[in-house]
């Protein structure tokens, strides 16, 4: 019995110690993931500030790779809160995630290349590609404008659908609450006046019976009173007889009086 007891406290106390490892990674895992996020934002931020300041403070082929690196980042990061922020109210956007990451990696991979062609020395070199490096930029962000665009034309849609039957729909119940028509009225005073109509003749009809009644009963009763005084008094004198005394199982039974 003691072993077996003793395993039991084995058992419950391996149990607690993995369930705290387990939310402990948990916690652990949810903490990183924050961090990184927050240091992935910060990051992101300085690095669009830092090209935001070249494209406007540096002239030539700096300040258009800054150019291009911002109108990239800025069309991507766009879409991508349009489309990530859709799909929750509208699942057939999903397709176009699908479709907007695919356009991502292009993305990150013209992002990259022109982020090393900062650090490149051979200037005249960029400058030759720069055509060609506009060209894939203005592609990129054509789609994703695109798709950003043609998913907040699609929302919109369904909001002033929306709220055209909705108004529609207020209009209605507008229009029944105001229903206080002169017709109206009158219908509901002229049935009001025949229910009360109705009701008013059968008391009518009662009440002339119920007076003719009254007197010739009062006649009748007048006549036997005079007529028979005498036997309504022996009447009433036999009602108001005192009643006999009533007897309970547990009185004893008078015994006569004896003579002797």
């Amino acid at each position: 019995m003691e072993e077996a007891l003793i395993i039991f406290a084995l058992l419950v106390l391996f149990a607690f110690l993995g369930l705290g490892a387990y939310v402990t990674v948990k916690v652990v895992g949810a903490a990183k993931r924050g961090v990184d996020r927050t240091i992935t934002q910060a990051r992101r931020t300085v690095e669009d500030t830092t090209l935001r300041a070249k494209s406007f403070g540096q002239v030539g082929v700096s300040g258009a790779l800054a150019q291009l690196r911002l109108d990239l980042r800025t069309s991507m990061r766009s879409t991508q809160q349009a489309l990530y922020q859709g799909v929750q109210a509208d699942a057939s956007l999903r397709e176009s995630i699908g479709l907007f990451e695919r356009l991502s990696a292009h993305g990150y991979e013209l992002d990259d290349e022109l982020k090393r062609l900062e650090q490149e020395p051979d200037r005249q070199r960029i400058a030759a590609g720069l055509p060609d490096l506009r060209e894939r930029t203005a592609k990129i962000t054509k789609a994703a404008d695109s798709l950003r665009w043609a998913a907040r034309d699609r929302a919109r849609r369904f909001a002033e659908d929306e709220l055209s039957v909705l108004s529609d729909q207020i209009e209605m119940e507008s229009g029944a609450l105001r229903d206080w028509s002169p017709e109206a009225v009158d219908e509901l005073a002229a049935a009001a006046a025949a229910w009360d109509a109705q009701q008013a003749g059968p008391a009518r009809d009662r009440a002339p019976h119920g007076s003719a009644q009254a007197p010739a009963a009062g006649g009748r009763g007048a006549g036997s009173r005079g007529a028979d005084g005498r036997g309504a008094g022996a009447d009433q004198a036999a009602l108001n007889q005192a009643p006999p005394a009533a007897s309970y199982p547990w009185q004893k039974t008078r015994r006569p009086e004896s003579t002797t």
